[in-house]
């Protein structure tokens, strides 16, 4: 059964927030589901464009307060 994993990274500026999912996600087997809380305007936009670039997979997005919860699906 996949895992999810949870990670905060309300306040944290870009790059460094992609850099921060993307090493917490390769952490975990693949499959697994990795939780991103995430501040609106660039990060919303950044963090799920590096994801993506390394061929994991976007498996929901929504508004949580002024911010936004993505939940990412590792891939090989």
């Amino acid at each position: 059964m996949p895992e999810r994993e949870k990670l905060d990274l309300g306040g944290v500026p870009c790059p460094a927030n992609s850099a921060r999912a993307l090493l917490k996600l390769e952490m975990l087997d693949d499959g697994d589901e990795l939780e991103v809380l995430l501040d609106d305007g660039e990060p919303a936009k950044n963090v799920p464009a590096a994801m993506s670039e390394a061929g994991h997979e976007l498996v929901s997005s929504s508004r949580k307060g002024p911010g936004w919860v993505m939940v990412f699906r590792k891939s090989s």
